[in-house]
């Protein structure tokens, strides 16, 4: 079994990952300006792609704030639908869930 200590740990690590990698991807999105329009065509489809992954990144931050939320409250590991205990399992995979694998279902 994990300490919750170190899930903090581990949440935190890739809370700041995240940061840096939406921080990339806006500098990327910022960068393009183009005046050959073949080209410009081409960025704005790669930006799609870099607005497509910066708004997951953004939804794995918010679960990852809520998660350490859960922890400095002392309700971390316990679904926040049914009030069950998460798998120890569930949450070495998904240490941001908030749910038990039934209520995610």
């Amino acid at each position: 079994m994990i300490a919750i200590s170190q899930r903090k740990a581990q949440l935190e690590t890739r809370l700041a990952e995240l940061k840096a990698r939406l921080d990339g991807i806006e500098n990327e999105l910022d960068g393009h300006n183009s005046p050959d329009w073949e080209e410009l065509a081409t960025e704005c489809q790669g930006d799609e792609v870099l607005e497509d992954l910066g708004t997951a990144g953004q939804l794995e931050m918010r679960q990852i704030a809520a998660a350490l939320q859960r922890i400095d409250e002392g309700d971390y590991g316990v679904c926040t639908k049914c009030g069950a205990e998460i798998s120890e399992e569930r949450l070495d995979l998904m240490p941001q869930t908030p749910f038990c694998r039934s209520c995610a279902a």
